[in-house]
């Protein structure tokens, strides 16, 4: 299937280009640049790594002057052949999509390592590259053929000297077959693109933290098997344009890993963005701006929380970079920027491993006593020189609101604001531990997902902690990613309490200490609580009727003076309950011993 060999693809390229031997010298065009902004041609020395028509091992992407990528099956079919041609390279099936395809992941190594027991022998640091997580932005997919053809067959062996890859080159598989021309319309190529969620429709990039996606699940049991030291995620931007065509980003200094954000801002960032400028790209930060329709108000800089893979790195101390290509550049521009990111990356992961290992290494065993669980935004104490694009702004006929015309043109918009979510907002103290019944199988199965380590009780065993009640859950009006979110105010507690056998113990001074009380603190936005994981607790099973409350009440007051100037109080203060009956009963029935004690109590303990 090969690009010469299809002359569907042919025609519709011809026609789009006039004659494809032509197009070499022309910017690339797609057949949705009738309505996206205008751009330059793009002329870089990254275009030497394209390999000609005859080369033998050229890519489909190459043959089709950077237009193309392959279906799934194309694409395996070429790394199965250069996985055969050389012994630095094997592969490993992470599991199974939904559909049935394998989720493919080729181990590159000096020396052929094929088994995660065999690579942590080596003692090289390890860099993980995930392309198509959003399938339709399969950047990566192209990029990383390229580089491990580079590698094994021609001069960039040295690059596994010390350093090794795992290479992903389609994560979310399923949706990379669903292709088509006119999908991700904002986007320049390729011809055909993937769909951005998973046959079942779920978006793998909010499903870190709660990891409902088989997709997800494999990945995460990847990462625990095969211990990267570096993980890298690919994606293509929506949103403004700007002339940055490679931005990239990870975890602000304020979240849960210091010390790798300080490596990757001063060992990490400096040497990639100089490779790209030398390469002829145009390399920046993750850049969001405050309003779309007006630059001047400055950008947004963005910390993630854990069901994102930057935010999910930060809070396992998995030094994560999360890649945004600019949707608006032609698809050859944004595949060869990221050839010469994953190159930069393995060279500097051997020049600096040791230092990127001893941040990780502080990070982990760092046990701050706060955790910050979710963040506000504030003014930073910077300010960024945003290389944008010039623009007007109408009133749209269509709409009647604003609508932006970027021109095309290139504008240095100097020292503008930037707001950051870097404020915490709702932060708890660490725990010793925490303790799940074991009934909560769903719970612990996504916990031991994760890689947090655990025990169980043997037997009964009295703990003294404290217990999270919860009262005025809000339920999402519309379901999230598969999910019904919910929150809830909250109320603690001291208790003593016998826990049963087999309830699970979570200590919190372990490497993934952190990880664990974001998705056990009810109130971390990520938490499994909030994702809807333990909604059975607000339902209530049990009811009294009124006539049988009717006289519990009379007796609970004749008995209790407090209870009875509480109640009456409660008549003086509180209109709208004085005129419910059901409510005044439910109020008796409420304080009563046959009361249900466990409606809407957390039910994971906080160990003292």
């Amino acid at each position: 299937m090969a690009f010469q060999r299809n002359p569907i693809l042919l025609c519709v390229l011809t026609l789009m280009t006039g004659s494809v031997a032509a197009a070499d010298n022309t910017t690339e065009q797609y057949i949705n640049d009738a309505i996206l902004p205008p751009i330059h041609l793009w002329q870089g020395r990254s275009e030497a790594l394209l390999k000609p028509a005859d080369h033998p091992w050229v890519t489909d992407f190459e043959l089709s002057n950077g237009r193309i990528s392959p279906d799934y099956e194309t694409s395996m079919a070429w790394l199965d052949k250069l996985i055969a041609y050389s012994p630095m390279l094997n592969k490993v099936s992470l599991g199974k999509s939904p559909q049935g395809r394998d989720i493919w992941m080729v181990i590159a190594t000096a020396d052929g390592a094929a088994t995660p027991a065999e690579l942590a022998q080596r003692d090289k640091p390890t860099v993980l590259i995930q392309a198509g997580i959003h399938a339709g932005e399969i950047d990566g997919k192209d990029a990383g053929m390229m580089l491990l053809r580079d590698i094994v067959t021609g001069d960039k062996a040295p690059l596994l000297q010390h350093a090794n890859l795992l290479f992903i080159p389609i994560f979310n598989v399923d949706g990379h077959e669903r292709q088509s021309d006119t999908n991700r319309v904002n986007q320049r190529g390729p011809v055909n693109m993937g769909w951005r969620t998973t046959a079942t429709n779920l978006n793998l990039n909010r499903d870190y933290a709660k990891a409902d996606a088989p997709e997800m699940q494999h990945l995460l049991q990847a990462i625990n098997l095969w211990q990267p030291d570096l993980y890298i995620d690919v994606h293509v931007t929506d949103g403004i344009d700007y002339q940055y065509d490679v931005t990239f980003g990870y975890n602000t200094r304020q979240g849960l890993s210091p010390a790798t954000y300080q490596w990757l801002e001063s060992r990490y960032r400096p040497a990639i963005e100089q490779a790209l400028g030398e390469a002829g790209h145009i390399p920046g930060p993750l850049v969001f701006a405050l309003d779309n329709a007006d630059i001047t108000k400055g950008m947004s800089y963005w910390n993630p929380s854990p069901r994102y893979s930057n935010g999910y790195g930060d809070a396992r101390h998995l030094p994560t970079i999360l890649v945004e290509n600019h949707s608006l550049k032609p698809y050859k521009q944004r595949v060869l920027g990221t050839y010469v990111l994953m190159e930069q990356t393995l060279r500097t992961l051997a020049k600096d491993a040791i230092s990127l290992q001893a941040a990780i290494h502080k990070d982990r065993y760092a046990y701050p006593q706060r955790v910050t669980l979710s963040w506000q935004n504030e003014i930073q104490p910077f300010t960024w020189d945003f290389k944008g694009m010039g623009y007007e702004v109408e009133t749209s006929p269509i709409s009647g609101d604003r609508v932006v015309r970027w021109s095309g043109e290139p504008k240095l918009y100097a020292q503008l604001p930037v707001e950051g979510s870097t404020r915490p907002a709702i932060s708890v103290s660490r725990p010793a531990a925490y303790y799940i019944p074991p009934q909560w199988q769903e719970v612990i199965t996504r916990l031991e997902l994760h890689g947090i380590r655990m025990t169980r009780l043997e037997q009964a065993t009295q703990v003294r902690g404290e217990r999270y009640s919860l009262s005025n859950p809000v339920f999402a009006e519309k379901d999230y990613e598969g999910r019904q979110r919910v929150n809830a105010d909250i109320s603690k507690s001291f208790i003593n309490q016998v826990l049963p056998a087999g309830t699970v113990k979570i200590e919190t001074k372990q490497p993934l200490g952190d990880l664990a009380i974001l998705l056990l603190e009810p109130q971390s936005p990520d938490s499994l609580l909030q994702w809807g994981l333990f909604n059975p607790i607000f339902t209530r099973t049990e009811y009294i009727e009124d006539y049988a409350v009717e006289p519990l009440a009379q007796q609970m007051l004749a008995a209790d003076p407090r209870l009875k100037a509480e109640f009456e109080a409660k008549l003086q203060s509180d209109q709208t309950f004085a005129a419910n009956p059901k409510a005044r009963l439910r109020w008796f029935y409420e304080r009563s011993p046959y009361y249900d004690s466990e409606y809407q109590v957390y039910p994971v303990l906080r160990g003292l």
